[in-house]
């Protein structure tokens, strides 16, 4: 199964690269370079260390903003499953959040807090919290009660039953939105390089596209998405880890 896995993913890459290999090579726009010129800038700017330092920057407001997300949203996200009047007070204002355009917020976040670290960190969450929340609130909201009643029979408390019953049973629903909200933090963290202050790898994006040098912009770009791949596949394993009974299978398996 496992050499199965991973002959998929190879020939998955080997298809996507390939395709873009040729686009570049009709070319399909003057400003789309070829897979191998983008992977040679991605090479450069690893061996100048230009890309290392640029992560420095891209990864504080990100690293903090999803550790708070994931926290906040979770425990949010459980209170609003298990209470149907706190539900009734917190889950519109997540709903409303998912649903409207946050980008249109930074401007408001740059006036109140500046164009640091702190705001930064508030895109980051913005965009990520949402999804966690409420997909966390879904999990737990729907976990069987039968599966509830039960612990109860056996003389658990609320908190063996929240603990072990009902966190287990929403786990996969719950890791979905922590993958999701870890997809639109990395969202957020760019978004906030090329709106609030030209750093990171938003800067790299924003200054090869000021000069045409489109390789380097195409490879920025690719690392991004990279490092995203690698840390959804870093929860998917926690959570293998943390509750090996409720394994489904994912689809980067």
């Amino acid at each position: 199964m496992l050499n199965r896995s991973l002959a998929l993913k190879i020939l998955s890459s080997l298809i996507v690269f390939g395709a873009w290999e040729i686009a570049g090579r009709i070319p399909v726009s003057y400003a789309f370079p070829t897979f191998l010129e983008s992977m040679a800038a991605l090479v450069a700017m690893i061996a100048d260390g230009s890309l290392f330092v640029a992560y420095g920057e891209t990864l504080r407001p990100l690293v903090v903003g999803v550790a708070i997300s994931a926290v906040l949203g979770v425990g949010l996200g459980v209170w609003i499953g298990l209470s149907e009047r706190f539900e009734w007070l917190v889950s519109p204002i997540f709903i409303v959040a998912q649903a409207a355009p946050l980008a249109a917020l930074i401007p408001l976040l740059v006036m109140a807090y500046g164009i640091g670290l702190t705001s930064k960190v508030f895109v980051v969450c913005i965009m990520a919290m949402p999804v966690i929340v409420l997909n966390t609130a879904g999990g737990v909201r729907n976990t069987p009660s039968s599966i509830k009643e039960m612990g109860r029979a056996f003389l658990g408390t609320r908190r063996d039953i929240i603990l072990k019953i009902i966190l287990p049973a929403a786990s996969p629903i719950i890791f979905s939105g922590l993958r999701l909200g870890i997809s639109a933090g990395f969202i957020g963290a760019i978004l906030a390089e090329l709106k609030i202050t030209p750093t990171g790898v938003g800067d790299i994006i924003t200054y090869s596209r000021s000069i045409a040098d489109y390789p380097s912009m195409y490879a920025a770009i690719f690392s991004i998405i990279l490092l995203a791949v690698l840390f959804l596949n870093l929860v998917e394993k926690v959570e293998q880890r943390l509750f090996e009974g409720n394994n489904r299978g994912y689809a980067s398996d």
